[in-house]
């Protein structure tokens, strides 16, 4: 959150802060009650922007900022965005970018004091145009008022809230941490001698790739199914044919290789794991929409994601029938569901999560938040309202990484959720803030046998594989990828094998892997990894109030069990 604040508030000062006299907004004025209004020429602060200098003028303000802040605001001035105008029309005309830039528009005033949208946009697209590229400098060169008027009382409103929500998750952060490792004290099981979950297991595997028509709603869905193949390495404790499934959604702007490791993975340890793209929210729609060749992704997404999987598994049972790849060797007694993002959201509507039109309802009309996932959240709202048929009673366990569910799900729709569920938090995620989308969503689910992953320093990114999300077709800039993802790789992969034998197959040898002790065990710095099982909104109440929360009571240890078969 720190890390977004700096952003934010550099972005909002390099907007309000450089312009060229005559061609755009020649003045920055804002009223400071109770000193009254204050103004500053565009000229000077393009000045600094260009040259490093600071003249009178800005020397007034420039004096408040600390060195290392006004060498910031430079570099971000400099900054140059890659983005076509056609990408920022698209998406400045759409239902989704309307809604924030209307938003903005509340902060960032005309010289009339009008909500800046319709200036804003223009500006946009303007400056996206031009031979120099999007800018700040250049975006307040092709801003049409000849002075912009900052909403001060706005701004001052939205940094405070920030800063409050920066504290509240760092307090909340530090409780996590706390528990973990006072669970940790009590651990009995030496990990260095059990089988490491990190590594592959004894099955090499096949991909048998579908492309699924579903002609009753025009969808075509891509789908990878990993098989694993038996052979004269695996054990006798090793999955047998029909394998177990899991199924894998991807997120918003995403496709099916986006956890290629976690499925090639998986399938070493004898699980089949199907992986699919949905054909309205994957990458490839949202570069035809970004190239002005489709439209924006719709609200019916949020019904049409769940029915994708459910139909992926209705056609997958047909082909274990049929097909020469898959006759006989899936498992739809024992199937697992994965998401990530959006589609965290899609796998726990698959486990009986409902829509909440309450909710929705009292979060988006208006939409007056700070969480950048309720403006996605906020399209299902266009639904019609309805009991939608979205559970499969096939799914049996889910794990939902980064999902967005605070707003469409809330707590009622939350709280249908009956199956063993794993969440997955980064502390630093900006687009599904942690303490809104997963850790109180985790304190209303009813099953005891729920997991909440906390991984300090994760970013919305830090699952996705490297190269699906250096190449990610939105515009994210390289800082909020966070750091190397590779422990966090290793984290997915040991705690997911460990949640599925644990809740698929039934396996209570794994479930010591799903303690706090074995997240310190594997955790690596900065993304450091902690797991609870039970955490109340009390407790969270208690941490925000600075109080001392009343300890979480760990589950009861677990007898004594056979140890999982090393790999040779």
């Amino acid at each position: 959150m720190k890390k977004w604040l700096k952003y934010l508030s550099l972005g909002i000062l390099s907007t309000i802060l450089t312009a060229r006299p005559g061609l755009g907004a020649e003045r920055i004025s804002f009223f400071y009650p109770p000193f009254g209004e204050f103004s500053l020429s565009a000229e000077s602060l393009e000045k600094y922007a260009k040259e490093g200098k600071i003249n009178s003028e800005l020397a007034f303000y420039a004096k408040r900022a600390t060195p290392e802040q006004l060498a910031q605001l430079r570099q971000i001035l400099q900054q140059k965005f890659d983005i076509t105008p056609v990408l920022v029309s698209q998406f400045t005309y759409s239902p989704l970018g309307e809604a924030v830039l209307r938003r903005l528009g509340e902060l960032l005033l005309t010289d009339s004091r009008q909500n800046g949208f319709y200036a804003i946009r223009a500006a946009l697209i303007l400056s996206a145009a031009d031979p120099e590229g999007l800018t700040v400098v250049n975006l307040l060169r092709k801003y049409p008022s000849d002075s912009l008027r900052l909403n001060f009382s706005e701004g001052l409103q939205i940094v405070n809230s920030l800063l409050e929500l920066g504290r509240a998750k760092d307090q909340i952060v530090a409780f996590i941490k706390q528990q973990t490792i006072a669970q940790t004290n009590n651990a009995t099981v030496d990990f260095a001698q059990q089988p490491d979950l990190r590594s592959p297991g004894n099955y090499r595997w096949q991909i048998a790739s579908f492309k699924l028509n579903d002609s009753s709603r025009n969808r075509s869905l891509p789908v990878d199914v990993y098989v694993p193949q038996t052979s004269s390495s695996t054990t006798g404790n090793d999955p047998k044919p029909p394998f177990p499934l899991v199924v894998i959604s991807h997120g918003v702007a995403s496709d099916r290789y986006a956890f290629i490791y976690l499925a090639e993975h998986l399938a070493s340890h004898g699980f089949a794991v199907a992986v699919l793209e949905h054909p309205g929210s994957n990458a490839e729609r949202f570069q035809l929409y970004f190239s002005g060749l489709a439209g924006p992704p719709e609200a019916q997404e949020f019904i049409n994601r769940p029915l994708d999987v459910k139909f992926v598994l209705d056609q997958l049972q047909q082909l274990n029938q049929t097909d020469p790849n898959l006759r006989g060797k899936l498992n739809f007694q024992q199937v697992g569901a994965i998401g990530h993002s959006f589609g965290g959201y899609t796998v726990l509507a698959l486990a009986g999560a409902k829509i909440n039109f309450d909710k929705l309802r009292r979060d988006c009309n208006p939409n007056r938040t700070l969480n950048l996932s309720v403006f996605l959240q906020c399209r299902a709202y266009e639904l019609p309202i309805a009991n939608y048929a979205l559970q499969d009673s096939r799914i049996k366990a889910v794990m939902a990484i980064n999902p967005i569910d605070s707003s469409v799900l809330g707590e009622s729709g939350i709280n249908q959720v009956q199956l063993p569920t794993m969440l997955v938090a980064g502390s630093e995620d900006i687009f599904a803030p942690p303490i809104a989308e997963q850790i109180y969503p985790f304190t209303w689910l009813p099953n005891p046998n729920k997991y909440l992953v906390l991984i300090e320093n994760g970013t919305h990114f830090t699952a996705i594989s490297e190269t699906t999300a250096d190449n990610n077709v939105l515009p994210v800039p390289e800082a909020l990828l966070g750091p190397n993802r590779a422990p966090a790789y290793s984290y997915i992969k040991a705690l997911s094998l460990a949640f599925l034998d644990t809740h698929l197959l039934n396996r209570s040898e794994y479930r010591s892997y799903l303690q706090p002790a074995y997240a310190q065990y594997i955790s690596q710095a900065p993304l450091n990894l902690n797991i609870l099982q039970s955490l109340t909104t009390e407790q969270l109440k208690q941490a925000l109030n600075g109080l001392d929360p009343q300890p979480t009571v760990p589950p009861p240890k677990p007898q004594p069990q056979p140890t999982p078969t090393p790999s040779p």
